[in-house]
């Protein structure tokens, strides 16, 4: 039997079609997290930012937690709402860090309005001459890629704590996230 090229052609164009419509679609990472136009949706959270499906490895230098409330391995609920679709999320614990973290505001170097209280930051991902812990007003810059543009940032910080940092693999919308930084220890919950 003979395969016309043109009969070929059609089912790889509606294949490509439908392809290209499951990777825009509105609970995509890609779509949902393109810069926003208003300073106070990013208010606290990474929702309309760009943020890669795999955060890639903790920051060299942290300190793994000793006795963390959720060691890894655990299966947790998220309490938060960092991005759209992780509040309630099942997600599973991939590390625990103590460290200071920081809730940060700053500008993407990429251009757009500027972002306040992003959660979050940790002292390993910021650019300071000392190792002390900085203070809410101090400034700092960013060396984390989470986001775009976030990376080269000057930070002000607008927020402080030493609470275990987490982690997390979770799913949302029926995407795995691998490796998201970061989640505390109050922003999230056994899932048993």
């Amino acid at each position: 039997m003979k395969f016309s090229p043109r009969l070929l052609a059609v089912p790889a164009s509606a294949l490509l079609a439908l392809t290209l419509t499951a990777c825009t679609n509105a609970s995509s990472p890609t779509s949902e997290n393109s810069p926003s136009t208003s300073a106070s949706a990013m208010d606290h959270s990474h929702h309309d930012m760009a943020h890669p499906m795999d955060g890639g490895p903790a920051p060299e230098g942290i300190q793994e937690a000793s006795n963390p409330t959720f060691p890894v391995g655990s299966k947790v609920t998220l309490t938060t709402d960092h991005m759209d679709g992780m509040k309630d999320a099942p997600a599973t614990v991939v590390g625990a860090y103590d460290t200071t973290v920081y809730q940060v505001d700053y500008t993407p170097t990429t251009g757009g309005e500027r972002v306040t209280n992003h959660k979050w930051v940790v002292q390993e991902e910021l650019d300071v001459p000392s190792s002390e812990p900085l203070k809410v007003g101090d400034t700092a810059t960013i060396t984390a890629d989470h986001m775009e543009g976030m990376e080269g940032a000057e930070a002000t910080i607008s927020g402080v704590t030493d609470q275990t940092v987490y982690m997390v693999d979770y799913e949302s919308d029926g995407m795995t996230m691998k490796n998201h930084k970061w989640v505390t220890e109050d922003e999230m919950k056994s899932a048993e």
